[in-house]
Formats: C-alpha cells, structure tokens, sequence
C-alpha cells in the first residue's frame, strides 16, 4: 500500500497516552503519533497545553489503512474506551485539553462521525449526552518526544496502571478480535 491510499484521523479523547496504547492495538493502523490539535499557540509545549490557555486538545493523529479498518471502526474503537458524555474531563484529568474531539480531515469524514453520534443518541448508549466536538482538522502539533509511545516505555508507572491500562484491557476485551497479530 502506497502511503496516499493510507488515511488520517486525529482524536482527541482525554489523555493522550491513553489514546495512543489502544490505537496502537487495533489492527490496520499504520501509526499513532500524540500532538496537539485546536488551540491558538504555534508550537505549543505539555505545559502549556496543560496550562489549559491555549485551547488545544491532547489528541492522537492515527493513519490508518481504510482497506483493513474503516472510519466508522475507529470511531467504535474511540467511543468504547472513553466517555463522551463529559465536557473538559475524562475521569481525574480535568480541563479543555482532555475534551472529547474528533478533528475531521474531509467532509466525509465530517458526516460519518455526525452520523455515528447521532445513531448512538438515538440508540441512547450513553445515560447523558454526547458532547464530543467534530470539527475540521486545523493544525497538528506533535508532542515532545517522551510522550510518543507514552505506555509501552512506562506501563508500570501508576498513572499508566490506574488509567491507561484499564482502557487498553477493555479494548482487547471488546474488540479481541480486531487486534493486530505480532
């Protein structure tokens, strides 16, 4: 596969460790950088994201081969291992840097991730209302390099244990057969 038939997706779902171990995971993702995505400040540093004064998102850029996962197939990954349901917060990472956001690269995927959400309100999967922002991609900013592979280098550090890891162990529970084979 040429690198022009891949696609590119960039979510952003809490705390992008987190993101990026489970995307990692799913079969037909070429790669999975975290950056930034949203805000208002070129080169945006970690603290500065975390200062929660440059509108930026912890995100996850995925490229992804559409002949082996689809778009929708990703938004059910994504929807399955956080909580759309709360504004600027995923569990005790608390601020607009941990909003629940699909950054769209194209209108097609602009109306399949609109479509998705409206087909689980309708089916009412979630007890409060999806609050996910879907949005045109603007620019990504990739994260300082020791946030790249975040869990594989540090999965034994407590935040990685407490909160990473449950998402990774729900994924492989939920979608066992949709995981890339070593």
């Amino acid at each position: 596969m040429t690198t022009s038939e891949l696609q590119v997706t960039t979510l952003g779902g809490g705390c992008f460790w987190c993101l990026e171990a489970v995307f990692d995971d799913l079969a037909g993702v070429e790669s999975v950088e975290s950056g930034y995505m949203g805000g208002h400040v070129d080169q945006p540093t970690y603290a500065q994201v975390c200062g929660a004064k440059t509108g930026h998102a912890e995100v996850v850029r995925i490229t992804f081969d559409p002949s082996r996962v689809t778009f929708r197939d990703i938004l059910a990954v994504f929807f399955t291992i956080h909580d759309p349901t709360t504004r600027n917060r995923q569990g005790n990472d608390v601020g607009p840097q941990y909003r629940s956001a699909i950054f769209c690269h194209g209108d097609g995927q602009q109306r399949e991730a609109e479509a998705f959400i409206t087909e689980l309100t309708v089916k009412q999967v979630f007890p409060a209302p999806i609050v996910t922002e879907v949005t045109p991609a603007v620019r990504f900013w990739i994260a300082e390099d020791y946030h790249q592979e975040y869990f594989a280098q540090h999965g034994h550090e407590p935040y990685c244990q407490f909160v990473v890891a449950p998402k990774v162990a729900k994924f492989r529970k939920v979608f066992a057969d949709r995981r890339k084979t070593v």
